[in-house]
């Protein structure tokens, strides 16, 4: 028996319109991709003339710096330059007053001092090593002035505030002048109370104005004291001593009626303590002020006393005694 074969047609109507609907997806998503082109030029454009501008902005800012930098340090190495000029007549003057009279070489060596006391840090490590040497351990009338920091504790009690007072304001500001800049001051009394209270525990800034204010305040500080120095020296000590920056304490004081010269030497020898060199954690300087010394019936024991303990305490704590013979 005879099978009829089917034709087969290729080209059939389902094929065509297969056919059509695949170059008409394709047409389509060319026409969209064609539609969405320009904006996606546009946001890449603006993106990049945002990061060109950002850029713009960072090299105008560097530049700035830049030139502010450049005018600092034209002014720091003409400050250096006056100095160095200021040093070497010093030293010139230094010089010829060792031949001639002692009175004008201490005098000349206070001011070289001096000037030395001023510079920076930055000024030091630009300046000859012949200079800088002057003030590893610069003296002032026998006080050394190396530090940065300098702190007051000083005895407000009814003898001292009755009798010495304008002289101790006269002796801080005194101090103050053979420090003219340093990173910071504090003042507080002999038991540790502070003369600011908004800076308990903290610097005050050494500023012009401050300084004004430290010596205004202090002319009519009153606060409670018991006319012994240990709880501000070993108050100060623990509270801002800090590995690395030097420290000087400045006590004022007129009398110690009561306790053990040893025990107070023992007690701040254990909270100033020495490290191997033999140095302590801050220098200790002392001012007697000659109080009783205008009373003739005082105690006699106790002048002699309370002399001999701020000696000690300045000897053992690398710092210096001076001792006020007139209140006026």
């Amino acid at each position: 028996m005879k099978i009829k074969r089917r034709t087969i047609e290729v080209f059939s109507m389902s094929f065509l319109d297969v056919i059509s609907c695949g170059f008409g997806a394709i047409i389509l998503l060319l026409v969209l991709s064609l539609a969405l082109e320009p904006r996606t030029l546009e946001f890449m454009k603006s993106d990049l003339n945002g990061k060109i501008e950002e850029i713009k902005k960072e090299l105008e800012n560097i530049a700035f710096e830049s030139q502010t930098l450049q005018q600092e340090l034209t002014q720091k190495k003409k400050t250096l330059q006056e100095a160095q000029q200021v040093l070497a007549q010093l030293k010139k003057d230094l010089e010829h007053a060792r031949n001639n009279d002692p009175a004008a070489q201490a005098k000349v060596k206070e001011e070289l001092q001096a000037v030395v006391q001023t510079l920076t840090e930055e000024m030091r490590r630009l300046l000859n090593e012949s200079y800088t040497s002057l003030n590893k351990d610069a003296v002032i009338g026998g006080i050394p002035v190396d530090s940065e920091y300098i702190i007051f504790v000083i005895d407000t009690s009814g003898s001292m505030v009755k009798v010495a007072w304008p002289m101790v304001v006269r002796k801080v500001e005194e101090v103050l002048k053979v420090y003219p800049n340093v990173k910071g001051i504090q003042v507080i009394n002999d038991m540790g109370n502070y003369m600011f209270g908004a800076y308990a525990g903290k610097w005050i800034p050494d500023t012009p104005a401050r300084r004004k204010e430290v010596i205004r305040r202090l002319r009519h500080w009153q606060s409670f004291s018991n006319s012994s120095p240990v709880e501000g020296i070993k108050h100060a000590v623990r509270v801002y001593f800090r590995q690395g920056e030097r420290i000087s304490l400045y006590v004022f004081g007129d009398d110690f009626s009561s306790g053990s010269i040893n025990t107070v030497l023992n007690e701040v020898a254990r909270i100033n303590t020495q490290d191997v060199r033999g140095k302590t954690r801050v220098r200790i300087h002392t001012f007697g002020f000659p109080v009783l010394f205008t009373n003739p019936a005082y105690n006699q024991g106790n002048k002699v006393r309370f002399a001999h303990l701020m000696r000690l305490l300045a000897e053992q704590n690398a710092g210096c005694f001076v001792g006020l013979t007139d209140v006026r």
